[in-house]
Protein backbone atom coordinates (compact mmCIF):
# COMPACT_ATOMS: atom_id res chain seq x y z
CA UNK A 1 0.00 0.00 0.00
CA UNK A 2 1.50 3.27 -1.17
CA UNK A 3 1.51 5.98 2.17
CA UNK A 4 0.27 9.61 0.56
CA UNK A 5 3.31 11.28 2.01
CA UNK A 6 3.11 15.28 2.36
CA UNK A 7 5.89 17.08 0.20
CA UNK A 8 5.35 20.94 1.05
CA UNK A 9 6.60 22.64 3.89
CA UNK A 10 2.94 23.23 5.13
CA UNK A 11 1.80 20.01 4.89
CA UNK A 12 4.40 18.37 6.81
CA UNK A 13 4.21 20.73 9.78
CA UNK A 14 0.35 19.50 9.36
CA UNK A 15 1.11 16.45 9.89
CA UNK A 16 3.23 17.14 12.84
CA UNK A 17 0.96 19.12 14.72
CA UNK A 18 -1.66 16.11 14.15
CA UNK A 19 0.68 13.72 15.37
CA UNK A 20 0.79 15.89 18.83
CA UNK A 21 -2.97 16.27 18.91
CA UNK A 22 -3.26 12.72 18.56
CA UNK A 23 -0.50 12.19 21.52
CA UNK A 24 1.72 10.55 19.41
CA UNK A 25 4.46 13.19 19.76
CA UNK A 26 5.25 13.79 23.33
CA UNK A 27 6.82 16.73 24.97
CA UNK A 28 10.44 17.32 24.69
CA UNK A 29 10.78 14.81 21.57
CA UNK A 30 13.72 15.94 19.57
CA UNK A 31 12.70 16.76 15.91
CA UNK A 32 15.52 15.03 13.71
CA UNK A 33 16.00 16.95 10.41
CA UNK A 34 17.98 14.26 8.65
CA UNK A 35 15.07 11.73 10.11
CA UNK A 36 12.53 13.52 9.16
CA UNK A 37 13.77 14.18 5.77
CA UNK A 38 14.05 10.24 5.34
CA UNK A 39 10.62 9.74 6.72
CA UNK A 40 9.29 12.89 4.65
CA UNK A 41 11.19 11.91 1.38
CA UNK A 42 12.10 15.53 1.13
CA UNK A 43 15.10 17.65 1.59
CA UNK A 44 16.67 18.92 4.67
CA UNK A 45 16.05 22.12 3.73
CA UNK A 46 12.20 21.38 3.38
CA UNK A 47 12.43 19.89 6.66
CA UNK A 48 13.76 23.18 8.39
CA UNK A 49 11.24 25.59 6.43
CA UNK A 50 8.26 22.90 8.18
CA UNK A 51 9.90 22.97 11.84
CA UNK A 52 10.61 26.96 11.35
CA UNK A 53 6.25 27.13 10.48
CA UNK A 54 6.16 25.66 14.24
CA UNK A 55 8.54 27.34 15.97
CA UNK A 56 6.50 30.82 14.63
CA UNK A 57 3.55 28.90 16.26
CA UNK A 58 4.77 28.11 19.07
CA UNK A 59 4.52 24.12 18.85
CA UNK A 60 8.02 23.90 18.77
CA UNK A 61 11.30 25.13 20.33
CA UNK A 62 14.54 25.30 18.48
CA UNK A 63 18.01 25.59 19.94
CA UNK A 64 21.37 26.15 17.74
CA UNK A 65 23.02 23.18 19.18
CA UNK A 66 21.04 21.12 20.38
CA UNK A 67 18.04 21.18 17.70
CA UNK A 68 14.59 21.07 17.45
CA UNK A 69 12.25 19.78 19.85
CA UNK A 70 8.24 19.63 20.69
CA UNK A 71 7.50 21.96 23.59
CA UNK A 72 7.00 21.11 27.16
CA UNK A 73 4.65 23.70 28.76
CA UNK A 74 5.28 25.41 32.12
CA UNK A 75 2.40 25.34 34.92
CA UNK A 76 2.24 29.12 33.39
CA UNK A 77 2.28 28.25 29.80
CA UNK A 78 -0.66 26.20 30.39
CA UNK A 79 -2.88 28.71 32.31
CA UNK A 80 -2.02 31.29 29.24
CA UNK A 81 -3.24 28.35 26.49
CA UNK A 82 -6.20 28.15 28.10
CA UNK A 83 -7.24 31.60 29.19
CA UNK A 84 -6.54 32.07 25.48
CA UNK A 85 -8.59 29.54 24.37
CA UNK A 86 -11.24 31.04 26.81
CA UNK A 87 -11.14 34.36 25.33
CA UNK A 88 -11.05 33.08 21.11
CA UNK A 89 -14.17 30.01 21.73
CA UNK A 90 -16.14 31.94 24.24
CA UNK A 91 -15.67 35.26 22.49
CA UNK A 92 -16.76 33.33 19.40
CA UNK A 93 -19.81 32.10 20.18
CA UNK A 94 -21.20 34.90 22.27
CA UNK A 95 -21.09 37.34 18.63
CA UNK A 96 -21.49 34.82 16.14
CA UNK A 97 -24.66 34.03 14.21
CA UNK A 98 -27.00 31.08 14.64
CA UNK A 99 -25.32 28.03 12.82
CA UNK A 100 -26.74 26.50 9.81
CA UNK A 101 -27.91 22.86 9.62
CA UNK A 102 -25.20 21.86 7.68
CA UNK A 103 -22.79 23.00 10.06
CA UNK A 104 -24.56 21.14 12.84
CA UNK A 105 -24.65 18.02 10.70
CA UNK A 106 -20.95 17.69 10.40
CA UNK A 107 -20.40 18.45 14.31
CA UNK A 108 -22.46 15.66 15.13
CA UNK A 109 -21.04 13.44 12.85
CA UNK A 110 -17.60 14.80 14.15
CA UNK A 111 -18.54 13.69 18.12
CA UNK A 112 -19.85 10.19 16.85
CA UNK A 113 -16.89 9.59 15.66
CA UNK A 114 -15.45 10.54 18.92
CA UNK A 115 -17.80 8.43 20.66
CA UNK A 116 -16.56 5.75 18.37
CA UNK A 117 -13.31 6.30 19.41
CA UNK A 118 -13.58 6.67 22.84
CA UNK A 119 -15.58 3.19 22.80
CA UNK A 120 -12.77 1.34 20.92
CA UNK A 121 -10.12 3.00 23.08
CA UNK A 122 -8.76 4.03 20.12
CA UNK A 123 -6.10 6.56 22.08
CA UNK A 124 -4.83 8.25 19.10
CA UNK A 125 -8.02 8.80 17.30
CA UNK A 126 -9.89 10.09 20.16
CA UNK A 127 -7.25 12.08 21.14
CA UNK A 128 -6.92 14.09 18.17
CA UNK A 129 -11.23 14.13 17.40
CA UNK A 130 -11.30 15.59 21.11
CA UNK A 131 -9.05 18.00 20.12
CA UNK A 132 -10.28 19.04 17.06
CA UNK A 133 -13.65 19.36 17.77
CA UNK A 134 -12.81 23.28 18.57
CA UNK A 135 -11.78 23.47 15.74
CA UNK A 136 -14.35 22.24 13.89
CA UNK A 137 -16.43 24.13 15.73
CA UNK A 138 -14.71 27.56 14.73
CA UNK A 139 -14.83 26.19 10.93
CA UNK A 140 -18.69 26.01 11.46
CA UNK A 141 -18.80 29.94 11.90
CA UNK A 142 -17.03 30.12 8.90
CA UNK A 143 -13.56 31.74 10.88
CA UNK A 144 -10.73 29.82 9.17
CA UNK A 145 -8.44 32.53 10.45
CA UNK A 146 -9.70 31.88 14.73
CA UNK A 147 -9.25 27.72 13.19
CA UNK A 148 -5.80 28.05 12.16
CA UNK A 149 -5.16 30.12 15.67
CA UNK A 150 -7.38 28.00 17.99
CA UNK A 151 -6.00 24.77 16.27
CA UNK A 152 -2.54 26.17 17.62
CA UNK A 153 -3.66 26.51 21.40
CA UNK A 154 -5.52 23.57 21.29
CA UNK A 155 -2.31 21.49 20.40
CA UNK A 156 -0.53 23.45 23.39
CA UNK A 157 -3.14 21.97 25.61
CA UNK A 158 -3.03 18.57 24.43
CA UNK A 159 1.13 18.55 25.31
CA UNK A 160 -0.21 19.97 28.67
CA UNK A 161 -2.32 17.26 29.39
CA UNK A 162 0.25 14.61 28.22
CA UNK A 163 2.69 15.98 29.79
CA UNK A 164 0.79 16.75 33.51
CA UNK A 165 -1.81 13.27 33.11
CA UNK A 166 -4.82 14.86 32.69
CA UNK A 167 -7.57 13.58 35.18
CA UNK A 168 -10.53 15.24 32.94
CA UNK A 169 -11.40 11.59 31.33
CA UNK A 170 -12.20 11.22 27.41
CA UNK A 171 -15.68 10.41 27.60
CA UNK A 172 -16.44 13.67 29.90
CA UNK A 173 -15.15 15.73 27.05
CA UNK A 174 -17.47 13.70 24.43
CA UNK A 175 -20.05 14.04 26.49
CA UNK A 176 -19.77 17.52 26.99
CA UNK A 177 -19.16 18.26 23.25
CA UNK A 178 -22.38 16.69 22.29
CA UNK A 179 -24.38 19.16 24.56
CA UNK A 180 -22.64 21.98 23.25
CA UNK A 181 -24.10 20.59 19.50
CA UNK A 182 -27.40 20.14 20.64
CA UNK A 183 -27.23 24.11 22.46
CA UNK A 184 -26.26 24.82 18.73
CA UNK A 185 -28.80 22.86 17.48
CA UNK A 186 -31.33 24.53 18.98
CA UNK A 187 -29.62 27.90 18.42
CA UNK A 188 -29.27 28.97 21.47
CA UNK A 189 -26.13 30.59 21.92
CA UNK A 190 -26.07 31.55 25.47
CA UNK A 191 -26.34 27.95 26.63
CA UNK A 192 -23.80 27.07 23.91
CA UNK A 193 -21.54 29.48 25.23
CA UNK A 194 -22.03 28.50 28.93
CA UNK A 195 -21.57 24.95 28.29
CA UNK A 196 -18.33 25.14 26.46
CA UNK A 197 -17.07 27.70 29.16
CA UNK A 198 -17.84 24.80 31.68
CA UNK A 199 -16.07 22.42 29.88
CA UNK A 200 -12.81 24.36 29.14
CA UNK A 201 -12.90 24.83 32.69
CA UNK A 202 -13.51 21.09 33.53
CA UNK A 203 -10.41 20.21 31.28
CA UNK A 204 -8.30 22.83 33.40
CA UNK A 205 -9.31 21.69 36.40
CA UNK A 206 -8.24 18.35 35.77
CA UNK A 207 -4.87 19.44 35.23
CA UNK A 208 -4.48 21.72 38.18
CA UNK A 209 -3.72 18.73 40.76
CA UNK A 210 -0.94 17.81 38.43
CA UNK A 211 0.66 21.31 37.98
CA UNK A 212 0.41 22.50 41.28
CA UNK A 213 2.23 18.95 42.33
CA UNK A 214 6.04 20.01 43.49
CA UNK A 215 7.95 18.09 41.60
CA UNK A 216 10.89 18.21 43.61
CA UNK A 217 8.81 16.41 46.51
CA UNK A 218 10.09 13.03 45.99
CA UNK A 219 13.84 14.64 46.56
CA UNK A 220 12.26 17.08 49.62
CA UNK A 221 11.20 13.66 51.28
CA UNK A 222 14.27 11.71 50.99
CA UNK A 223 16.30 14.80 52.06
CA UNK A 224 14.67 15.71 55.25
CA UNK A 225 15.59 16.28 57.91
CA UNK A 226 15.29 13.03 60.46
CA UNK A 227 13.64 14.28 63.44
CA UNK A 228 14.42 11.91 66.98
CA UNK A 229 11.75 9.38 66.44
CA UNK A 230 13.37 8.44 62.95
CA UNK A 231 17.01 8.67 64.79
CA UNK A 232 15.94 6.18 67.18
CA UNK A 233 15.46 2.91 65.72
CA UNK A 234 13.07 0.76 68.14
CA UNK A 235 14.12 -2.79 66.23
CA UNK A 236 17.64 -3.77 64.32
CA UNK A 237 16.88 -3.60 60.79
CA UNK A 238 18.50 -7.16 61.00
CA UNK A 239 17.42 -8.43 64.13
CA UNK A 240 20.33 -10.58 66.54
CA UNK A 241 18.88 -13.70 67.40
CA UNK A 242 18.82 -14.01 71.21
CA UNK A 243 20.83 -17.26 72.38
CA UNK A 244 19.17 -19.02 75.07
CA UNK A 245 20.54 -20.43 79.07
CA UNK A 246 24.29 -22.47 78.16
CA UNK A 247 23.62 -26.09 78.95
Amino acid sequence: MTVDLPKSSAQIAQRITDAMLAQKLAPGTRLGEQQLAELFDVSRTQIREALTRLVTRGIVTVSPRRGWYVISPTPKDARDAFEARRVLELGLLRHARPISFDAVRLLRQHVEREQAAVDSDDVATRSYLLGDFHVCLCESFGNTLLADTLRDFTTRTTLTAMLYQSTHHARQSCAEHVGIVVALEDNNLVLAEQLMHAHLCNVEAGLNQSVRTDTLSPLHHALAPMNDATNRQSTPIFPIPVKGPSK
